[in-house]
C-alpha cells in the first residue's frame, strides 16, 4: 500500500471512518479537508445492490445536473446537411462526417464526447474500436444518436453526465469543484442520486443504495449514510 503524504494523512485524521455522514456534513466535511492547490473536482462513488454481470441489473443513464461539472466539453458532431448547420450554432466544437471519421482514425481525440444522427452510424460504427473504450462512443439510450442535434449539443454544454455502474457494481463520477460550495455540490448530488435511484432494476433485490462515499480528487473518502438521502429527496 502507498505512503499517503503528510496533508492527506492530516487530513483524514479530521474524519471518523467508522461514522457515516448525512449528505450535508460529508460535503462540507471534504471541503474543510481539501488541501489541494487547485480547484479540485468532487467525486462521488455509489455501491448499489445490482450485479452488473446480468444484463437486466445494468444501471446507466444521463442526467442535466443543475449547476454542471465545472469544465469545458469539447463536442464533436457526426452530421451533414441542415444538421450539420444546426449542430455549429448549438456550439459544437467540430461537425462532420466522412471526414471527421478519417481525422479520428488517424488518431486526432481532441474531444469529450460525441454525437451522431442515426444516419450517420454508418460510418460511425467503422471507430467502434478507437470509440468505445474511451466511452466515447455516440449510444441511443444516452441521448447521443438523435436528430435533435442541437438539444444533445446544448445538454452536454451545461453539464449534462452519463454514468454507468462498473464491474464491482458501482457508479462513480463527478458532481462538481470545491468551488462550487455545499449548497450547489448537494443540489447536483441530490439530482444524480434521485436519477439512479429511478432506474433501480425490478431484478435488484435488498438494498439498492448499498454505501455512497464523497472526496475530493486527492482528499479521503468519507461514508454517507444512504438513508440521510430521503430527507433531501421529499
Amino acid at each position: 500500500m502507498p505512503k499517503r503524504g503528510k496533508k492527506y494523512r492530516e487530513a483524514a485524521q479530521r474524519i471518523d471512518g467508522l461514522k457515516k455522514y448525512s449528505f450535508q456534513e460529508a460535503i462540507e466535511l471534504a471541503l474543510e479537508t481539501s488541501y489541494e492547490k487547485f480547484d479540485s473536482p468532487v467525486d462521488i462513488a455509489v455501491r448499489l445492490g445490482v450485479d452488473p454481470r446480468h444484463a437486466d441489473q445494468m444501471v446507466r443513464g444521463t442526467v442535466s445536473l443543475p449547476h454542471g461539472v465545472g469544465k469545458t466539453v469539447r463536442v464533436a458532431v457526426f452530421a451533414q446537411g441542415e444538421k450539420e448547420k444546426e449542430a455549429q450554432e448549438a456550439g459544437a466544437d467540430i461537425v462532420g462526417a466522412e471526414d471527421l471519421s478519417e481525422k479520428i482514425q488517424k488518431g486526432w481525440l481532441e474531444f469529450d464526447k460525441a454525437i451522431a444522427t442515426p444516419d450517420m452510424m454508418g460510418v460511425v460504427g467503422r471507430l467502434g474500436r478507437i470509440l468505445g473504450p474511451r466511452g466515447m462512443m455516440p449510444n441511443a439510450k444516452l441521448g447521443t444518436v438523435t436528430f435533435d442535434v442541437a438539444k444533445a449539443v446544448r445538454e452536454l454544454k451545461a453539464g449534462r453526465i452519463d454514468f454507468k455502474v462498473d464491474k464491482a457494481g458501482i457508479v462513480h463520477t463527478m458532481i462538481g469543484k470545491t468551488s462550487f460550495g455545499v449548497d450547489k455540490l448537494l443540489q447536483n448530488a441530490t439530482h444524480l442520486l434521485d436519477t439512479i435511484i429511478r432506474l433501480k432494476p425490478s431484478s435488484s433485490k435488498g438494498a439498492y443504495l448499498r454505501s455512497i462515499a464523497i472526496s475530493t480528487t486527492m482528499g479521503p473518502g468519507i461514508k454517507v449514510d444512504p438513508m440521510s438521502i430521503r430527507d433531501l429527496l421529499r
